[in-house]
């Protein structure tokens, strides 16, 4: 294995260069922000976007790249007044966890990240901070943490399949068609729509430039169960307020773009899925009248995904394919279109081979995780660490307010 999942391949020249001019060696280690009168340099900077693009970060790589570092010294510094430290095997360990996690050895993960120009002092203060910051936390909030008996069954039961609070999500989407040779055209469109702040700018831009079909209604979806989304676009909605547009989100052969319009808890059951079961059959002509048409009179012919086998009978057998997949495993923009269907539901929305042929998509079932085994410790300490969580953001933003920050 030579490269972590999602990794991308842009590089900064910067990285390239054996012998860089000292004009440009200075600029590249002059601070670029102040926290508490601490330097981050640009050299920082660069080294956190190559890690974070390594990593498959989705966003802006140097808006986030730039928090992250702000972040990353307020908490070193906090647990320094403190004086809290953690030991060299504790480093090492998180080290390693964290490698493991895409089943790489250290020496294999070293490698990856090296060729993206990414250097092992980077990694290490990245990993550094992370873990001092979590044993801070515990150690400071964990006495403020008491999860009763009563609610460890209480979220057992729920987790059994049974009703508890679950969000639902009520959106709008852009998606702008990618045609080959004309990425940037699309990317600086889809830009400028990000910029977007009110809900009726959002949905006249849905109607002029959105492909999908939601477009004849402003890009407006209904509530759906926030868990039915792709696990990537979750936490960006989380942390989103009514009215806030995302940042574009790249999909195969498209760019998206998200308004978020209401985000609320309610008595619904809340479940968490494993695998979802669906199928792709694939119709020359892409979004033709012919395409359509043939696509219409399938979908009037079957009433579950088995009755596609026999609309397929005597073609390629490539030409329809059944998938059963971890929701993180689909392909984004068919995770997005998933989310919005039922079971036996079906979407021509999209496209592959440069939008010369058209994807009929039908989602045959979602098979919920199944808890009923979970050890009530492991529910309490997943409860203690949820909590802990909330400490750790309030106390996080309270550094950040009180802290001097000062942006280049």
């Amino acid at each position: 294995m030579t490269r972590l999942p999602r990794i991308a391949v842009l590089v900064s020249a910067s990285f390239l260069a054996v012998a860089p001019l000292q004009t440009q060696a200075q600029g590249l280690f002059a601070p670029v922000i102040t926290v508490n009168e601490k330097a981050i340099t640009g050299y920082e900077l660069e080294q956190r976007m190559a890690l974070m693009q390594a990593l498959g970060a989705p966003g802006n790589l140097e808006k986030d790249a730039r928090d992250a570092l702000i972040e990353d010294r307020l908490k070193v510094e906090a647990a320094q007044r403190l004086g809290f430290t953690i030991s060299e095997e504790q480093i090492q360990a998180a080290m390693e966890e964290f490698a493991g996690r895409a089943n790489l050895t250290m020496d294999q993960f070293y490698k990856v990240l090296s060729d993206e120009g990414v250097s092992r002092e980077t990694y290490r203060d990245f990993i550094v901070a992370g873990a001092t910051w979590r044993e801070l936390i515990r150690a400071r909030f964990a006495s403020r943490v008491d999860v009763q008996e009563s609610e460890v069954s209480r979220a057992q039961a729920g987790l059994k399949g049974g009703t508890t609070a679950g969000a639902q999500i009520l959106m709008s989407e852009i998606i702008i068609p990618v045609p080959p040779g004309r990425e940037a055209e699309a990317q600086d469109l889809a830009s400028e729509i990000s910029q977007i702040t009110s809900y009726e700018d959002f949905a006249a831009a849905a109607r002029r430039f959105s492909a999908s079909p939601t477009r004849d209604q402003g890009g407006r979806i209904n509530w759906m169960p926030l868990t039915n989304l792709p696990p990537q676009l979750r936490a960006t909605f989380m942390e989103m307020e009514p009215g806030d547009v995302s940042e574009p989100v790249p999909l195969p052969n498209a760019i998206a773009i998200f308004q978020l319009r209401g985000l609320q808890e309610g008595a619904v059951t809340a479940v968490d899925y494993s695998e979802i079961d669906y199928m792709t059959y694939y119709i020359d002509g892409g979004q033709s009248v012919e395409a359509l048409t043939r696509a219409a009179e399938i979908k009037a012919d079957i009433d579950r995904c088995d009755d596609l086998y026999a609309v397929n009978k005597g073609q390629p057998a490539e030409l329809l394919e059944r998938h059963k997949e971890a929701p993180g495993a689909i392909p984004s923009d068919i995770a997005l279109e998933l989310a919005k269907m039922d079971n036996g539901e079906i979407s021509t929305a999209l496209t592959r081979n440069g939008g010369q042929t058209m994807v009929f998509l039908m989602l045959c079932g979602r098979t919920a995780k199944q808890f009923a085994d979970v050890p009530r410790d492991t529910i309490r300490l997943n409860l203690q660490n949820e909590r802990l969580g909330a400490y750790a953001d309030g106390y996080l933003a309270q550094l950040r307010a009180e802290a001097r920050i000062v942006e280049k």
